[in-house]
């Protein structure tokens, strides 16, 4: 089990950048594919992008490409999320999440067991 501590939201105007951090407590964060969520008021918990555990594969929901890009720092225990030419639409909790991912064929799949508490990134138009 790992725990997670999401900072780095806020409010922003429309077409700024924010970037948000996960710090992971535990010594074997960096076996652990790492995932970032949202869930806007009234909707459902949307996944946004995804990182192996090596950093090598990335994955994201499309609406965001282009304009995030989750990387991460093992030696730090962090991933984080960094998010460019943010919209209204972007609006949500963002939350990191810890888990696995395979490789089956030419797909990836990715499954979560560790989630963060959440931080409120507003994009004001």
């Amino acid at each position: 089990q790992v725990q997670l501590v999401e900072s780095g939201g806020g409010l922003v105007q429309t077409g700024g950048s924010l970037r948000l951090s996960c710090a992971a407590s535990g010594r074997t964060f960096s076996s652990y594919a790492m995932g970032w969520f949202r869930q806007a008021p009234g909707r459902e918990r949307e996944f946004v992008g995804a990182i192996s555990w090596s950093g090598v594969v990335t994955y994201y929901l499309d609406s965001v490409k282009g304009r995030f890009t989750i990387s991460r720092d093992n030696a730090k225990n962090t991933v984080y999320l960094q998010m460019n030419s943010l919209k209204p639409e972007d609006t949500a909790v963002y939350y990191c999440a810890a888990g696995a991912s395979s490789l089956a064929g030419s797909s990836w799949s990715w499954s979560w067991s560790d989630w963060g508490q959440g931080t409120q990134v507003t994009v004001s138009s």
